[in-house]
């Protein structure tokens, strides 16, 4: 598998709310556009702008790597997980246990298995290394997939950072 650049999009105005977006949309914030302009210093830093870049169809993910300086081609495969009935509800509502696991128990949301479907597809088409601007979820499923990991609430998911996975080890560049 080809080295891996993942970026989990900028802040938005639900994550600022504790809202779950899923599939819905907020803007990014303040916080959102300096994270993503952060996120595109760290890439040119890093000497890495230049590869194939994919974003999520999503606003706030093709805001990102705008943000970024990528000229990132829109891909579904790489959308965040739908989440059913809770898209547009507060944390504080549904109360969740620590992690991101539980997000699969969304009525009407996707599954983790549909989500490592389409990833593990996504994957496939890949030949070199590449930029990933995505979403939490996704993010985390990407690496547990690359890494070998089992337990998906082990890892986080922080906005602002780039994920590097390359020969099953993750470097955070910051």
């Amino acid at each position: 598998m080809p080295p891996l650049l993942i970026l989990r999009h900028g802040e938005t105005v639900w994550n600022r709310e504790g809202r779950l977006q899923g599939g819905r949309d907020s803007e990014l914030t303040a916080l959102g556009r300096i994270q993503a302009a952060r996120q595109g210093a760290i890439l040119r830093a890093y000497g890495v702008v230049g590869l194939p870049a994919f974003a999520s169809p999503a606003r706030r993910a093709r805001m990102s790597a705008m943000l970024a300086g990528l000229a990132a081609t829109s891909k579904v495969a790489v959308s965040e997980i739908g989440l059913g009935e809770w898209e547009g509800r507060s944390l504080a509502e549904i109360a969740p246990p620590p992690g991101v696991t539980w997000k699969f128990a969304a009525p009407g949301g996707e599954t983790r298995g549909a989500l490592l479907a389409r990833l593990a597809g996504f994957l496939r088409t890949l030949d070199g290394p590449t930029i990933v601007v995505t979403h939490g979820v996704v993010s985390i499923g990407l690496r547990a997939m690359l890494l070998g990991a089992s337990d998906w609430d082990m890892l986080t998911d922080p906005q602002g950072v780039v994920h590097r996975v390359a020969e099953g080890r993750e470097t955070i560049l910051a």
